[in-house]
Parts: C-alpha cells; structure tokens; sequence
C-alpha cells in the first residue's frame, strides 16, 4: 500500500515540457487539460471493459488512443504502460494483459486531480 501511496504522489505530467511544446501557450494548455479531464474517463472505462472481456482488437484500438493522449500532454509514464497495454493486445498476450492493466492504473491514479491543480496554474 505504501509504494501506491508515494507512487501516486508523483507528478505525472511534465508541465515544463508541455509548456515548452506550445510555445508557454498557457491557455491553448488550460484548454488541452480540460478537453483531456472530458475525454480520458470515458476511455479509461473503456480500456477497462476491454481488458475485462479479453478483447484484444478493443483493447489494443483503446491503449493506442490513450497512449496518444497522454504523450500529447507529456505524461510519459502512463503513455508508456499505454504502449505496453496496446503492444501486448496486439501480440494476442492475454496472459499478461491484467497485470499490465493494473500498472496503467497505478500510472494514472490521481491524474484527473492533478489536471485541476495544472488546470488552476496555467490560469495564474
């Protein structure tokens, strides 16, 4: 439970590198977060029916959306356990598939809070 707990204190998304991939763009930023904060829970429920259902064509459709939505926002940690989701629905890897859910979950744990401190910031 520990390791959770400091795991999700983590920042998760690189605001001096988003910043920097628009050009310090503080609102095109505000309105990427809040477009992300609409879009990622309903993608987020999908993944999960996905993995549930062992349906690794949606379950591989879905990561690779995700994984592009948060690489967008610099949130390299959870893009990448995205990738690991979508490279192993592709491969047809069901043996793996719910750990590798489980370690996308720890990555975004807390990330939509985190989007409302960000979201907060860049209004300053």
């Amino acid at each position: 439970m520990e390791k959770v707990q400091k795991y999700s204190q983590r920042p998760r998304l690189d605001m001096p590198e988003l910043l920097n991939r628009v050009d310090n763009d503080r609102e095109l930023v505000h309105d990427l977060l809040a477009i992300f904060k609409e879009e990622f829970p309903p993608q987020l429920q999908a993944l999960h029916d996905a993995v549930a259902s062992e349906d690794m064509t949606q379950t591989r459709v879905v990561s690779h959306t995700l994984k592009g939505m948060l690489s967008n926002l610099s949130i390299t940690g959870a893009a990448k356990a995205a990738g690991k989701l979508e490279q192993l629905a592709h491969d047809g890897t069901k043996a793996s598939l719910q750990e590798a859910f489980t370690a996308f979950e720890l990555q975004v744990q807390g990330l939509l809070p985190e989007m409302e401190t960000h979201m907060a910031e860049v209004r300053r």
